[in-house]
């Protein structure tokens, strides 16, 4: 089958791979008819990561499942699915929880797997033809009839929507709350969007490019340019000195200020401008160690934290990656019912043999490119 294999920092080719197939009895094999680039994929490919040369890139998947394992039950060939990113046994202990982002089966000796992802496991990605989907009558969310006619939006289920849900979730976003979301990228433009499903009463958006900002403003979000550094301070002047209920972090440790990288500068401005006694959800990737880092803190995997001010104000801070499981269904209904349409993010849709240029256009953060969507399938 082809697929995109990564080869080392900023070299990923579409090449001739052996088939994925079914190897355990509880195995699912789909047909990927979309799949799409994640900022999470730019840290592996920008070399920030321990990803192994040979590995098949892809956590945001769906497709036709051609074939199923002799244990399998629920999921039947021919039914269109999507798959979480992250892949849950749904019988141990966090599974049965919800906590699937954090299974303790899928990758023994570390709580959490995923699909074409450093650390998480074995687990080849799906910007391929096929996907092996373990545990496959678990992870498999199906889709409905007009599953062809929304492809792009059903997609994101996979991922970005459901962690930008996350997101709300954790900062604890209640109807008539205001929000402040740092980050304009996917996951931030679905976490506005989130917080607009939850009935937030003022959303803004904190970003550096003008494009994803006005992706923001059509969302509904009120666009915070901080070209300037100063983005907190005028979160304040809009919340009448009082701060926003509720924040987001949706960058991450590579966060970039004026062309420097400084990992804590969301989470510090956060904390500036979110209210006392506020929450604040954390989805942006934060790794545990990050050796190429321009910080010396960041290379330990830490982060100079205003602490005190966090304390002295009494604010709750939520972190970790989407339970994807934990919101895809209600989130799909959403879409089925035409209450929410996660493609308008979308800036391109490419096949396959044009994933690489996909990929350097996107690290780029080339104007106009917020969302790539691969189609292996064209």
């Amino acid at each position: 089958m082809k697929a995109l294999v990564y080869e080392g920092p900023r070299k990923v080719t579409v090449k001739e791979m052996p088939d994925a197939k079914i190897e355990r009895p509880n195995d699912v094999l789909v047909k990927i008819t979309t799949t799409n680039i994640c900022g999470s994929d730019l840290h592996m490919y920008e070399g920030r990561t321990n990803m192994e040369s040979g590995r098949i890139l892809g956590h945001e998947n769906l497709g036709v499942v051609t074939e199923i394992g002799k244990g399998v039950e629920r999921i039947k060939v021919g039914d269109r699915v999507c798959l979480p990113f992250n892949i849950g046994c749904g019988f141990c202990k966090n599974c049965e929880r919800g906590l699937t982002g954090f299974c303790l089966t899928a990758n023994p000796g570390v709580a959490g797997a995923a699909y074409g992802f450093a650390g998480m496991g074995p687990y080849s990605g799906g910007q391929a033809e096929y996907l092996r989907v373990p545990f496959g009558d678990f992870n498999c969310l199906v889709l409905p009839p007009d599953s062809e006619e929304k492809e792009n939006d059903y997609v994101m289920l996979s991922d970005i929507f459901p962690t930008g849900y996350h997101a709300t979730e954790l900062a604890g976003v209640l109807p008539g709350e205001s929000v402040v979301i740092y980050g304009a990228g996917p996951v931030g433009l679905m976490a506005a969007l989130s917080a607009q499903i939850r009935g937030a009463s003022k959303i803004m958006v904190v970003d550096t490019h003008p494009d994803r900002l006005k992706l923001a403003e059509k969302i509904g979000a009120i666009a915070v340019d901080d070209t300037d550094g100063n983005s907190a301070e005028r979160i304040l002047e809009m919340t009448g000195g009082e701060g926003a209920d509720r924040g987001c972090e949706c960058v991450g440790y590579q966060c970039t200020c004026k062309g420097h990288e400084v990992p804590n500068a969301t989470m510090n401005n956060l904390i500036k401008a979110v209210r006392p006694t506020g929450g604040i959800g954390v989805v942006g990737v934060f790794v545990a160690e990050d050796p190429k880092a321009e910080d010396e803190l960041a290379k330990k995997g830490q982060v100079a934290l205003d602490f005190g001010q966090l304390w002295m104000k009494g604010q709750k801070i939520a972190t970790g990656q989407a339970n994807v499981k934990a919101y895809n269904r209600r989130l799909r209904d959403l879409i089925a019912a035409g209450k929410a349409k996660p493609s308008q993010i979308i800036s391109h849709e490419l096949p396959l043999e044009q994933a690489a240029d996909g990929y350097k256009h996107f690290d780029e953060r080339a104007e106009g490119w917020t969302k790539v969507v691969l189609k292996p399938a064209a």
